[in-house]
């Protein structure tokens, strides 16, 4: 983004950085007073806030200049899943920073030293398909370079040490460490690049509901920090190995069979009715997103599809011409409409001090026709997963 690379250019005190094409060769010359030209005031100041410096009260700063940037996304109509992408880089970029810093310390202690192999972070879930909202937790990974089993004791305490570094931080600045413990300080989450075939291999190959739910955390990884072509080498894999396999397919629809929007008979929209505080509200990430993510990722590994965000794997969907020109329009602005209600709500819970931000949206706060738009998305929605559930196992 412009707004980093002349944040680059201020804090090393640069007039102009090359820019390089997609082969890393020099193409052209950006200039500090250029890029400056290019930005207003308000976005210097959030130029300044969110590429603050590399401490961990800097990058507590960054999450606050990351909520007022999401507001002033929102106030300026900026589609919610173009906006998303740029707070997912924000967050990317404050793994980056930190493992940049927790490398460089560790290679000053004479107690850990230089990385011993190369390694790439890759980023799961929600962070991994570029959807995360306001206050995300952690997901992450290490792929480590293959290096022979005898030297393990030696290896593997340094990435022990660092992924501990690694997430302390993050939860320091604002990236809650994970409840399901999807961190790299889990060593299933920690492994070689042959590790990493072998495991995914090994998931499709059992079936079991756990292993199932395994795959849905990491088949949405993307690469984060470190050698990019070990976490393109394992997307590939996983894209070839689950096309090939349309039994492992038909059980991964199986999990996720009952994950249903929240629209009832007559296209009526439908609200919780129990649970403290819940009454009348629609769990708009359950109810709503979630069924489309999950459809939409598994038709994305039966056609060979290897993009992880939703509306990329939708136009993947649309150009393979699984679904037509209208489902897409039908399905990608429903993902819109609900992604923008979803963040809406989110910077309404996050002003109210005494309110947790969560994916709880009440009825009452939507327009009459916010709520049609919202039942002709839920019934979008709807159909795909219905055309999904007759294609693997035959019922309408």
């Amino acid at each position: 983004y412009l707004f980093h690379a002349a944040a680059f250019m201020r804090r090393r005190g640069l007039r102009h950085i090359p820019v390089l094409n997609e082969e890393g060769l020099v193409c052209g010359m950006l200039s500090l007073s250029e890029a400056l030209s290019f930005l207003s005031e308000e976005t210097l100041e959030l130029m300044r806030m969110l590429t603050h410096e590399e401490t961990t009260e800097g990058l507590q700063a960054v999450k606050a200049a990351q909520v007022e940037l999401a507001e002033a996304l929102f106030g300026d109509n900026v589609p919610v899943p173009e906006g998303q992408s740029l707070l997912i880089e924000i967050n990317r970029d404050r793994h980056r920073r930190i493992l940049r810093r927790a490398i460089a310390e560790m290679e000053t202690e004479k107690a850990w030293g230089e990385p011993p192999v190369d390694f790439s972070l890759i980023i799961l879930g929600s962070g991994g398909r570029g959807e995360n909202f306001l206050f995300p937790d952690q997901d992450n990974a290490f792929i480590l370079d293959d290096y022979p089993d005898a030297q393990h004791s030696h290896i593997d305490p340094w990435f022990i040490e660092l992924a501990e570094r690694m997430t302390r931080e993050l939860d320091a600045v604002g990236l809650p460490l994970c409840k399901g413990y999807v961190m790299a300080t889990n060593p299933g989450w920690r492994k070689t690049q042959r590790q990493w075939r072998d495991q995914i291999a090994y998931w499709m190959r059992s079936r079991s509901p756990s292993t199932l739910r395994y795959c849905d955390i990491f088949f949405d990884f993307a690469h984060g920090f470190g050698r990019a072509d070990y976490s393109e080498r394992l997307r590939e894999f996983v894209t070839e190995t689950g096309t090939r396999n349309p039994g492992f397919l038909k059980d991964m629809f199986q999990i996720q069979k009952d994950l249903d929007v929240a629209l009832g008979w007559f296209g009526r929209i439908l609200t919780e009715t129990d649970g403290e505080g819940r009454k009348g509200v629609i769990n708009l990430k359950y109810n709503g997103t979630l069924p489309l993510v999950e459809a939409a990722r598994l038709m994305a590994l039966q056609h060979g599809i290897a993009e992880t965000s939703t509306l990329a794997r939708l136009e993947g969907l649309r150009a393979c011409e699984a679904i037509d020109g209208d489902e897409y329009d039908f399905l990608a602005g429903g993902l819109n409409h609900l992604t923008s209600l979803l963040l809406r709500q989110q910077l309404a819970d996050f002003r109210d001090t005494h309110k947790r931000v969560s994916n709880f949206v009440p009825k009452s706060s939507l327009s009459k026709r916010e709520r049609q738009y919202l039942a002709e998305c839920f019934s979008a929605i709807r159909d795909l997963r219905g055309m999904l559930a007759s294609e693997f196992t035959g019922d309408f």
